[in-house]
């Protein structure tokens, strides 16, 4: 694993911009709070010869929880190259506010060299010639279905419905694309992936926090070498950063729930039918009743970009799926805002039609008995793969819901996206027809 934090630099255009360290900016934007001097006064008021000092002066005020002069460091962005899939989901699920990307199997055919080592990922010597049977396995088998559907969609490209009149190019795309949406989910979670993510300092350090507690070598390594880079840009917030007696309970608590209920419940390796639960609640105070009639809140609307109207913005809404398999949650976990929760306890294993009345052999009673033997020893999640259905749930407001609808609906959204969204769609308009003109379902065809 590396990581690498990444300095910004300002361009040419703002050469005679202020320039202030992270830090600096904080504490400075902390003073200006507290004074009505104009920024240019403060940061005239700074000693430069000892800036440090400038900045312990107000960074002492947050530990006695003045939190928010953190998130004044503005964006700081890491990348962690070649840590798990698990490890790339987990910081986004911790870090709700965080602005991130992670490499795509959309764009990068996975291969057996892309796994990271049993010792990596802290797996018990006695299981890693298991572990690492099952996963070569699972790469054989991903890489011989890619293998078979590029080959089909090359034949028959009219199966696909792929337009025409678009050019060759995107063409080509769109038939390797039909391939690896469909073969990934023999991807095993613990396949090696890149991830950068952009975070304020005080987002960072309570990310590190919760990083830290998990019961996990490769969380811990992980949370070292951010820290290390993190301490570049605000050494001073680091000291926050550590895990504390809550992140270790949460974090202890929710792993070996996952645990007990593999050990209670088994490994389920058959699709689980798809179910939705959708809660609304726009039960407004009297003294701030609706503002304004349905169609007003969407006056105006053009794309899945456009604002809309307060009463749907303040609409609490959280919705859930039984289903949902890693490969896509990959994706809905970094949706903000609101809260994202799943126990990450297997509840199925989802093929799409094309591959799943195919023999696949004892491989599914070798998963799923590594992922109970895996279980025992706490690190269950690195026997998963990316075909594993967990139940998921997402809470937020209205106006997140239907973008992203809009947006996991839309023209060459994967399609097992669609279905879980689409779904989302029509339970929503079931309980309030009112919205139907006014949110628009794709058909995330082609892909």
């Amino acid at each position: 694993m590396n990581v690498t934090a990444l300095a910004i630099v300002p361009p040419s255009t703002a050469e005679d911009c202020p320039k202030v360290t992270p830090e600096l900016l904080a504490s400075s934007l902390a003073k200006y709070s507290r004074s009505n001097q104009g920024i240019g006064q403060i940061l005239e008021g700074i000693d430069w010869s000892d800036s440090d000092g400038a900045v312990d002066r107000i960074f002492k005020f947050i530990d006695y929880g003045h939190a928010s002069i953190g998130g004044l460091t503005g964006g700081i962005a890491i990348a962690v190259d070649d840590c798990s899939m698990f490890l790339a989901y987990k910081i986004f699920e911790i870090a709700q506010l965080v602005d991130g990307q992670e490499s795509s199997t959309r764009y990068i055919t996975m291969a057996p060299e892309s796994l990271a080592t049993a010792e990596e990922l802290g797996i018990p010597e006695h299981l890693r010639d298991e572990w690492q049977s099952v996963m070569n396995e699972s790469f054989a088998i991903y890489q011989r279905l890619y293998t078979d559907l590029d080959k089909k969609a090359q034949e028959n490209p009219s199966a696909l419905r792929i337009p025409a009149d678009i050019p060759e190019k995107v063409q080509a795309r769109m038939r390797k694309n039909y391939a690896l949406d469909r073969a990934r989910y023999f991807i095993p979670f613990a396949t090696k992936t890149s991830a950068a993510y952009v975070m304020s300092a005080r987002v960072w350090a309570q990310t590190l926090k919760e990083l830290e507690a998990l019961p996990l070598t490769e969380a811990k390594t992980a949370a070292v070498k951010i820290r290390d880079e993190l301490a570049k840009f605000a050494p001073r917030l680091i000291r926050h950063s550590h895990a504390d007696e809550a992140t270790i309970a949460q974090a202890t608590h929710l792993m070996y729930a996952s645990a007990k209920s593999i050990k209670e419940c088994g490994v389920p390796t058959d699709h689980r039918p798809d179910e939705v639960d959708l809660v609304l609640d726009s039960s407004f105070p009297l003294y701030l009743d609706s503002q304004m009639r349905i169609d007003q809140n969407f006056a105006g609307k053009k794309n899945r970009y456009s604002i809309t109207g307060s009463d749907i913005r303040r609409t609490f809404a959280r919705f859930s799926f039984n289903n949902i398999a890693l490969a896509e949650l990959r994706d809905l976990n970094r949706h903000r805002s609101g809260t994202r929760f799943t126990p990450l306890a297997p509840v199925g294993f989802y093929l799409p039609d094309e591959i799943r009345d195919q023999d696949y052999g004892d491989f599914f009673d070798r998963y799923a008995s590594l992922v109970k033997k895996l279980a025992d020893a706490g690190v269950h999640y690195y026997g998963y793969l990316l075909g594993t259905e967990v139940a998921f749930e997402h809470s937020t407001h209205l106006d997140k819901v239907i973008y992203e609808i809009e947006l996991r609906t839309g023209l060459g959204a994967h399609y097992r996206y669609a279905e879980h969204l689409e779904m989302v769609a029509h339970e929503l308009i079931r309980q309030r027809p009112e919205l139907e003109p006014f949110i628009e379902i794709g058909t995330a065809e082609p892909e």
